[in-house]
């Protein structure tokens, strides 16, 4: 008679995304015995970094949240102090520069009067109105700020929250179905203004206003004025390698190159994982840090094959086809990551930029395009003499599909060359100045990071009430989690770091390592 084997680690965390390792180091912290296992070679996911000649890129943006000092929405922050780390940052002065049709050109000041004084200035018929709407994301704000942000499915900590801060609770129940296009109408009318903030919603969230929840609209444009926007020394990848630090020093291990083809499923629960070299790994809880679509069945990727998921179409919840009625995925980006001379940068040129020609092309193929130079803050990241230019666009993997080696190559080339030319707005002489260059696709997104068509996150597929129809950690398989930006609240590093600890502190309930005190 066989017996089953009985489980080694306490959890596994199948991905070293940002969210995977905040759910991997928190739950250590607690005393479980926490297993990482990360498909590529370095940790971080869209959140790492990687160097070619003497260059530290960032994977994806280098516009990062979550570094504040005060308050309970600096969760980048607080998740490295949990595992006795911290990241040296240095403040950005302004969030991002706007560059956008009709010569509407907005710096959001880190310094929140200014940066309405500013926008005033352009619209100054709407005083009253831009006041009221970026009045209403503080009183967002400061619900989230005014409580530890942890697992919305336990409702131990939600009645030790309330207790704490009615008030706050009250508050952000209010704002939970709200989007953020109906705040802004009830304040603004000028169609040029709105415009600006379907574009203030977009540049994060990949979503005009109107479909853009205003609970994550409230922590992004008040935390760049509060917390700010603080880069990390040493490039974004920085986070990540810490939070591996912090997992191993208190006991928690990750294995690299270690691709999970299955979540494994007995009687209807998740008991381990199996790796494509065939090796089975057994936990008493398992988190899966891919997406929905990499995680259950029942998603064809844009080039119409189905991609392998961890779990089969026979065990896959019924709850999943709903979400995916919902949500769709956002397309995913050509990049670019360039080494220029530090010559072309004109003086008191800003970290962040955003660049639109036509508002009709807001959202298609290759519309808007975003810049990042974090040698203005790191000049470490570069040699001397040089700056970096992170920029992409967003780009659909249909656009991708079928192509010959050679035609591929065409492609990646020309588009590289529009895209460098439309930079030449902002920086002329741009062209000249490449020193280092490198293009990525979503071809290159989906191989390197794992993600079904390289997509971004999930959008909404139809206008939806705010955060409500967000699915949170649980999975409606028994023992299985999720993490990451398909769960409450979303894309983005602090988002996915609230999702982190809300999954951690769910498993820490149902296996009972929780402090019964909440957070200071």
């Amino acid at each position: 008679m066989t017996t089953t084997p009985a489980p080694i680690w306490d959890v596994i965390v199948i991905g070293a995304g940002i969210g995977g390792l905040v759910t991997a180091s928190q739950l250590a912290a607690k005393g479980a015995k926490v297993l990482v296992l990360e498909r590529y070679l370095i940790p971080g996911g869209s959140g790492g970094s990687f160097r070619r000649d003497g260059y530290t890129f960032d994977v994806g943006a280098s516009m990062i949240f979550g570094f504040g000092e005060k308050g309970h929405t600096n969760l980048l922050t607080r998740a490295l102090a949990d595992v006795g780390q911290h990241c040296a940052t240095v403040p950005d002065p302004a969030q991002l520069e706007y560059h956008l049709p009709g010569g509407l050109n907005v710096a959001v000041d880190r310094d929140y009067e200014q940066f309405l004084a500013d926008l005033t200035a352009l619209f100054p018929h709407e005083a009253q109105g831009i006041r009221a709407f970026y009045d209403a994301c503080w009183q967002v704000f400061r619900c989230l700020d005014a409580m530890p942000l942890l697992s919305l499915e336990d409702p131990a900590y939600l009645a030790k929250v309330f207790f704490r801060a009615p008030l706050a609770c009250l508050g952000l129940a209010r704002w939970l179905p709200v989007n953020v296009g109906d705040v802004a109408r009830k304040h603004i009318s000028d169609p040029a203004l709105l415009k600006f903030i379907d574009m203030e919603c977009f540049c994060w969230s990949v979503m005009p206003a109107d479909l853009t929840p205003m609970i994550n609209a409230g922590m992004v444009f008040s935390d760049r004025h509060a917390g700010g926007i603080n880069y990390p020394k040493g490039g974004v990848g920085v986070i990540a390698e810490k939070l591996v630090a912090g997992l191993e020093g208190h006991g928690g291990a990750i294995r690299y190159r270690a691709r999970v083809t299955d979540v494994v499923i007995e009687n209807g629960a998740a008991v381990g994982v199996k790796l494509a070299s065939g090796e089975q790994l057994r936990a008493r809880r398992v988190v899966s840090n891919a997406t929905r679509w990499d995680t259950f069945a029942g998603s064809p990727d844009s080039e119409g094959a189905v991609a392998q998921p961890l779990v089969d179409a026979a065990h896959t919840p019924p709850a999943e086809t709903t979400w995916r009625r919902r949500y769709k995925p956002s397309p995913s980006f050509l990049s670019l990551h360039l080494g220029i001379d530090a010559a072309v940068v004109p003086q008191g040129f800003h970290c962040h930029h955003l660049l639109l020609e036509r508002w009709e092309e807001m959202e298609a193929e290759q519309g808007v395009v975003f810049v990042s130079m974090p040698t203005l803050l790191d000049p470490a990241l570069a040699p001397a003499g040089r700056h970096i230019l992170h920029s992409f666009t967003p780009s659909s993997m249909e656009h991708w599909q079928g192509l010959s080696p050679a035609a591929y190559r065409a492609k990646k080339q020309a588009d590289a060359d529009r895209l460098i030319a439309r930079l030449e707005a902002i920086l002329p002489g741009l062209k000249g100045a490449i020193h280092h260059r490198e293009v990525g696709t979503p071809r290159s997104h989906r191989r390197f990071l794992g993600r079904m068509g390289g997509s971004y996150g999930p959008i909404p597929a139809l206008r939806l009430p705010g955060l409500l129809p967000m699915p949170f950690n649980r999975t409606a398989i028994s023992g299985l989690y999720a993490v990451g930006d398909s769960c409450f609240p979303g894309q983005g590093l602090n988002a996915v770091a609230f999702s982190g600890f809300a999954c951690a502190h769910r498993i820490g309930a149902d296996l009972g390592l929780n402090p019964w005190s909440l957070p200071a």
